[in-house]
């Protein structure tokens, strides 16, 4: 009885520690939430800094049903006690970044990541229990995600284990390293996911041969040398996103969609988005709708000889080029035979995960901001998109690159990813507010781009629309959305992976699967369209280049050179000096 009595007194601080602890876990979360409302306004802009007669954010009502908090916390007493009980023989499981074996190896280790793991998985049931509006419940998931990510032990060389081996074994080479590699990525401005110096845009990426054929403030336009000896009748113009460089449609010729398209016997061109400096920091989303979109769609009608084009876009380049059609239209003008939107987003009512960054106080303060004038930096983007997925993208290359003193491999996609774009400011603070925040380009009418009323509904034209299953940057129904407000033939495809590896999924690769529902029917939301959808292995881009072939007209020779005569001459070779700025 004597040493069960002096084992329970023992064990007694650690209790009186852990229901401490478990207080002053609850009392940040609680404050977490009640702040959650200006915690996200541009990167957590204070309050006191937007613009005056700005509408301040109600703060959230949240609370924990008394329950499920009992519950939460028994668990949590439980599972800690068990930790306590097995001291340094507690291993972390189910977690890659503890899985090599000098995790194994070091018991302190271990037992700081099993802790680790234990108040993570805490947090996020207390998250998940929060009664609250799903906004701020999203919010609460996401910054405890951000803060598991940036609080594991594998972060601190003081409990890699898998570090502090590497340094043994090479005689602290590998810290000396990781301090050279931290200083260069603070000198560049930016974490290196990749061997940058291995890849050179135009020498081993972006390499289809072309020539630039016309070229103004914000765009030149692309043509591509024909591969085959007929080309069909109606040119094809892609239109990628303004937010990244255009060569992640062609990266190696493997894997180029560009490339792809020309073998398809299409005569492609491609419009390649200056990286705006300061003399574009006033373009608004007029100018790039009137004098980059519906320019290049008539510059394309004119070299090509055709009354109408095929075309194509990718993320907000789809946004941008239905915006152009809706406004031709509204003209009297159907410049278009088919239009093919990748991973787009036409209706904005899910946004999934970036919709916690987006309320009134956060669009008031970027208009503040940026509204008038100035650039929105690439690097910020950059840094938005990267924390999405902190743990791949964020700190695997900090534990990588600093504390291994590794150096990331050369990939061609991790190279594009950082090769970041500015974004005009007035055209920025536009897109937020009439499409994340106020989704207005779904609502006919409800818009005045270039002086016309906009209405996707007079967009009457075959689409082909694409959207990936795992995507988190347009989620599959904010991409599925677009089949309830475009009123032509339709035909919708889903492809595995996410954003960018489901839409450079080249045939020859034979990998991942796509979906398609053969009957013709588009009920309301994704998920019934998938109930009566067939899956299909490989790649989407044999049925998408069927489809674009019975849009593309007859076959006719090839050009012999680029442009049209006198009027469009080759300026210099593809991919051209915009797309090589660097932000």
């Amino acid at each position: 009885m004597k040493q069960q009595a002096t084992g329970a007194d023992a064990f007694a601080p650690f209790q009186q520690a852990l229901s401490e602890g478990w207080t002053q876990a609850l009392e940040s979360l609680q404050q977490s939430a009640v702040q959650g409302a200006s915690a996200f306004n541009g990167g957590g802009t204070p309050l006191w800094q937007l613009p005056p007669g700005a509408k301040l954010p109600e703060l959230p009502k949240v609370s924990i049903a008394p329950e499920k908090l009992q519950a939460i916390q028994q668990q949590y007493m439980a599972e800690a006690t068990e930790l306590w009980r097995r001291g340094l023989d507690a291993r972390p499981e189910g977690d890659r970044r503890f899985a090599g074996e000098a995790w194994g190896s070091n018991p302190l280790a271990a037992f700081s990541a099993a802790v680790y793991l234990l108040n993570g998985r805490t947090l996020l049931s207390m998250a998940e229990a929060i009664d609250a509006d799903e906004k701020t419940k999203a919010r609460m998931r996401f910054a405890v995600e951000q803060w598991m990510a940036a609080a594991s032990p594998s972060n601190s060389l003081a409990f890699n284990a898998e570090a502090q081996k590497k340094a043994i074994d090479t005689q602290g080479e590998s810290i000396a390293k990781g301090i050279q590699n931290l200083l260069h990525d603070m000198k560049q401005g930016h974490l290196s996911m990749t061997d940058e110096s291995a890849f050179e845009v135009g020498r081993n990426v972006a390499t289809t041969e072309g020539a630039v054929v016309f070229e103004n403030e914000l765009f030149q336009l692309l043509e591509y040398k024909p591969l085959t000896a007929k080309v069909y009748e109606r040119p094809f113009l892609l239109v990628p996103p303004c937010i990244n460089k255009f060569y992640i449609l062609d990266l190696q010729p493997e894997n180029s969609l560009i490339r792809y398209a020309n073998e398809q016997g299409h005569r492609v061109f491609v419009v390649s988005w200056r990286n705006p400096d300061e003399s574009l920091a006033n373009a608004t989303w007029d100018d790039y709708i009137e004098n980059a979109a519906i320019k290049a769609i008539h510059l394309v009608q004119e070299i090509g000889g055709s009354k109408q084009i095929n075309a194509l876009g990718f993320c907000v380049g789809g946004t941008i080029l239905s915006t152009a059609l809706a406004v031709l239209a509204a003209r009297g003008e159907k410049p278009a035979a088919s239009v093919t939107l990748l991973t787009t987003f036409l209706d904005f009512s899910d946004t999934g995960i970036l919709d916690i960054f987006v309320d009134e106080a956060m669009v008031a303060y970027r208009e503040m901001q940026l509204g008038k004038g100035g650039l929105l930096p690439g690097m910020d983007l950059a840094s938005t998109f990267s924390f999405l997925r902190p743990n791949d993208l964020v700190w695997n290359y900090v534990v990588g690159n600093y504390l291994k003193g590794e150096t990331p491999p050369p990939f061609d996609l991790l190279y594009w990813n950082s090769d970041a774009t500015n974004l005009p400011g007035p055209f920025y603070a536009w897109y937020l507010r009439n499409t994340y925040h106020e989704n207005k380009l779904a609502k006919p009418n409800a818009l005045t781009v270039c002086g016309e009323k906009i209405d996707l509904g007079k967009i009457d034209i075959p689409a082909y629309i694409y959207g990936s299953r795992e995507d988190h940057i347009v989620p599959i129904g904010g991409a599925y959305a677009s089949t309830q407000l475009l009123p032509g033939k339709k035909r919708f495809v889903m492809g595995a992976s996410g954003h960018i590896a489901g839409v450079i999924n080249p045939p020859a690769k034979k990998k991942r699967s796509h979906w398609i529902r053969e009957d013709g029917k588009f009920p309301k939301t994704h998920a019934e369209w998938l109930a009566g959808a067939t899956e299909h292995p490989g790649s989407w881009w044999t049925d998408w280049a069927q489809w674009l072939k019975g849009h593309a007209g007859k076959q006719v020779l090839a050009p012999k050179a680029y442009g049209n005569g006198k009027a469009y001459k080759a300026i210099e070779p593809a991919p051209g000096r915009y797309v090589k700025a660097r932000a």
